[in-house]
């Protein structure tokens, strides 16, 4: 679902119209319909204001329900590559600290080569 449908759905569930919304949020009537019929998208802060507005928990602008979904349950084999991944990138992260400036630069010039092939 479009987050602009949701947040009218929500709205008129709630029996507010556009006015009470932008009375309660401080955002403007027009940017509301914007946002309402797909031409704006908010940002997280934006989303914020219309979740204090409506009086819904800012996730219900994600999904239906009480409460989030659920987190999958990762498998052991997928917790250690995750891990390992992070070894791996703290690893060159520390090592990368340690080259020169120039180093740096040929490092990311060499990257930046390889990445357009």
């Amino acid at each position: 679902m479009v987050i602009g449908e949701r947040i009218r759905s929500i709205r008129e569930g709630k029996g507010f119209s556009q006015g009470d919304v932008e009375r309660r949020s401080g955002l403007l009537r027009c940017y509301i319909s914007r946002v309402e019929n797909g031409h704006t998208v908010p940002s997280i802060e934006t989303l914020e204001k219309f979740s204090r507005a409506l009086d819904v928990p800012l996730h219900e602008f994600f999904y239906e329900g009480e409460m989030p979904p659920a987190l999958p349950v990762l498998s052991a084999e997928v917790v250690a590559l995750q891990q390992e991944k992070r070894s791996t990138l703290g690893r060159f992260a520390e090592l990368f600290q340690k080259l020169t400036t120039q180093d740096k630069q040929i490092l990311l010039k060499t990257a930046e080569r390889l990445s357009k092939v």
